[in-house]
């Protein structure tokens, strides 16, 4: 298939920054760099102009930087409260979704939260609290908390469970290390045993 070198007028995810020549297949070049304004072939006359392409393209990344940290700067510590109603195993009867959580930041941020920056691999189902981060660029990004709470309840509810949560698991964590420690002590002895026997029978 034939390559084409072309040079970049803008940022292109996964390939290169304004003013950035590279070589592509020539249909990428052709259906999708070309048509969208994202590139164009470079002939000698365009390669004159990739220094200039790439101060504007340096420009515009310090000027969307400066925006997304502004944005990262209001959403980062946020806490959002979602009462719903759950069964007893603390599972929710329904979901906490992407959208969800963006809509509310973006009432609570005064401006519009993307739902593809969220980190939130799969719907809240069940009570607690969650660290999520929101991402606005590759090297920009804010973290803020969660919790889904039974209607009524408040973010101290939400914190108590935590703090139950991690203490359960603590013991868990210390019951299976013991546990662990027991079985490891009776193996030793175990071999030990074996050893006072083989040299017996040797004897």
């Amino acid at each position: 298939m034939a390559r084409t070198k072309v040079l970049l007028t803008e940022d292109v995810m996964d390939l290169g920054e304004a003013g950035d020549v590279r070589v592509v297949a020539g249909g990428y070049a052709r259906n999708y760099l070309f048509p969208r304004g994202f590139a164009v072939l470079a002939t000698q006359g365009a390669l004159k102009q990739a220094e200039e392409i790439r101060r504007a393209g340096m420009i515009r990344r310090a000027q969307l930087r400066a925006h997304a940290e502004s944005q990262a700067e209001v959403i980062r510590g946020m806490r959002l409260l979602f009462e719903t109603k759950a069964g007893e195993t603390e599972r929710l009867y329904g979901s906490v979704t992407s959208a969800d959580v963006a809509e509310r930041l973006s009432e609570m941020a005064g401006f519009e939260v993307d739902r593809r920056g969220l980190q939130l691999e799969h719907p809240i189902r069940d009570l607690g609290m969650y660290e999520l981060t929101l991402r606005f660029m590759a090297d920009v990004s804010a973290e803020f908390l969660v919790a889904a709470v039974r209607e009524g309840e408040t973010w101290a509810d939400a914190e108590k469970r935590a703090e139950a949560k991690a203490a359960a698991e603590a013991a868990k964590a210390a019951e299976e290390a013991a546990e662990l420690e027991t079985v490891a002590a009776e193996e030793e002895a175990e071999a030990e045993a074996e050893e006072e026997l083989e040299s017996e029978d040797e004897e």
